[in-house]
């Protein structure tokens, strides 16, 4: 009989039992996460949910029987972006315990390698303090990976893919983004209204003061969105292409694969303690020494 669980890589469609397969076969669980906001006048609000989402279900179909691919958590931490109608905002503190709650459940169920695949810029944070927590709270590893930071593994790619300006062309709703989605969802986009936008600050043209997906100033000031873009596009959106779409989509599931080739066997790092009496457990809620039965096996 075949087992599902080596071939089928949607979380969501397995049994029971299958997920006790895939914990026997050290799966890698990819958790798409992301947010649902304006992306301008050409874009749909799902844009942060469809690009992470599409690339992970892409890794999946390359290597099954190595990845889980979870269904999206769709709701992420937008509150800078509410003078634009259709963002929905999830508390940063409520959005942290949800993305915890999911990363540890897996870990309950013995999955113990984990990658939170962000949609998000300003999911970022967050998720970091997540992915801290859990790799101290439980006996898993958990990794961010920003789907657009995979396209950096590779010195070549960006340099003979990115047209647009730097900063400020790949921001929000630009270049790469707009690119991707015509890729993934053609359909979807406004092509009729596809406009470039700025970003009020880049244009002072500060050394210290600057934004793009791809760097930042030392001291870039995020404040609501409508205080530095006038329709919610940051970027050079009218360069985008279905066929620069295709190429980001290929890259970053290949990269994604390749994270996923390393970090599945890789052997959890090793701790160790230093207190020559430890007389009672960390009060904060991470795994004491003695309970981390995970560490050096």
């Amino acid at each position: 009989m075949t087992n599902r669980a080596a071939t089928e890589y949607r979380y969501e469609k397995l049994t029971w039992p299958e997920i006790n397969d895939a914990v026997e076969l050290d799966k890698v669980c990819i958790l798409p996460v992301g947010a649902v906001e304006q992306h301008g006048p050409h874009l749909p609000l799902d844009v942060d949910l469809i690009c992470p989402t599409g690339i992970a279900l892409g890794a999946g179909a390359s290597l099954p029987e190595k990845i889980l691919v979870l269904p999206t958590y769709q709701y992420g931490y937008t509150g800078h972006v509410m003078d634009f109608p259709g963002t929905i905002n999830t508390n940063y503190e409520t959005f942290i315990r949800g993305v915890i709650d999911v990363a540890k459940s897996l870990a309950y169920h013995g999955f113990k390698k984990i990658i939170l695949l962000n949609g998000h810029g300003s999911n970022m944070p967050n998720l970091d303090l997540v992915a801290r927590r859990v790799n101290l709270e439980t006996d898993a590893e958990c990794v961010l990976v920003a789907w657009w930071r995979l396209l950096t593994v590779d010195p070549e790619f960006l340099p003979s893919w990115r047209e647009s300006k730097f900063p400020g062309g790949c921001a929000h709703a630009g270049e790469l983004e707009t690119s991707l989605y015509l890729y993934l969802d053609e359909d979807g986009v406004r092509k009729d209204k596809v406009k470039n936008g700025t970003i009020s600050f880049n244009e002072e043209n500060s050394p210290y003061n600057w934004v793009d997906l791809f760097g930042a100033g030392p001291g870039a000031l995020i404040s609501w969105t409508s205080s530095y873009s006038e329709t919610g596009v940051l970027g050079e959106a009218e360069i985008a292409t279905k066929e620069k779409g295709e190429r980001v989509y290929n890259e970053a599931v290949k990269q994604l694969c390749g994270f996923v080739n390393y970090f599945q066997p890789r052997p959890r790092d090793k701790r160790h303690g230093e207190q020559r009496r430890r007389t009672m457990p960390i009060p904060w809620g991470q795994l004491d020494l003695d309970q981390d039965q995970g560490y050096g096996q």
